[in-house]
């Protein structure tokens, strides 16, 4: 019978789209979009888009063309994204557990850019955590494991002792190469053999502990 899995840590970062906030909606009617203007298949979009910063997309899809158009156009759509709320919920349990995140060192670290953050954590109904790692804060977009280095260095943390959610393979392989744990939220994350998985939050407990570290307990599926 499959049992529950349990993690110890000292710090907590947190992806955002597809592991807080579901904005599959916007994105997929932005991106799509953006596939038939450039005559690309949008499944080949759909493909590798989640986790990673626009530019990093364009980049492999339109290979060859000048980093600055690519920097440009994703602002471009990253307006477009901020502007555009229809349909962005909160993903089941993410208001409990990020309530539960207040008890323990924790930090956003999303590919979105602050705008972009705020708005979508707004229309979710959900508090933007005091730290975060945005757009604006790297240079590198994910699998490069910047983000999170990043926001462990924000939390006095060692990779070791940091447990990352996230949903996508980019983000999932940036956790990976900053050489901490992931719990794997969504679907997206089933078949990337995370260290733990949970379908949604409401699969997963924090209990802090008074040394100040957090038991994260993951329900068996």
């Amino acid at each position: 019978m499959p049992t529950a899995t349990t993690l110890t840590a000292r710090a907590l970062l947190l992806d955002m789209d597809g592991t807080l906030v579901n904005s599959d909606a916007v994105v997929e009617r932005v991106w799509r979009a953006w596939a038939v203007e450039h005559h690309i298949d949008p499944a080949d979009v759909f493909a590798i888009m989640h986790g990673r910063q626009g530019y990093a997309t364009m980049a492999e899809l339109l290979p060859g063309r000048p980093m600055e158009v690519n920097r440009a156009e994703n602002a471009r759509l990253l307006a477009i994204e901020t502007a555009d709320v229809e349909g962005v919920v909160p993903i089941a349990g993410a208001g409990v557990f990020l309530e539960a995140c207040g008890r323990v060192p924790h930090a956003l670290v999303t590919s979105a850019d602050t705008a972009l953050a705020e708005a979508r954590m707004a229309a979710a109904g959900l508090p933007m955590p005091g730290i975060r790692i945005t757009a604006e804060s790297v240079s590198a977009s994910k699998p490069d494991p910047e983000g999170f280095l990043k926001g462990a260095a924000e939390l006095g943390a060692d990779s070791a002792d940091c447990v990352v959610f996230e949903d996508s393979a980019a983000g999932i392989a940036a956790a990976r190469a900053a050489g901490m744990r992931v719990v794997g939220i969504g679907p997206r994350a089933a078949a990337l053999a995370p260290t733990a998985y949970a379908a949604t939050l409401e699969r997963v407990t924090l209990t802090p502990h008074p040394d100040g570290a957090v038991t994260i307990t993951v329900a068996a599926p």
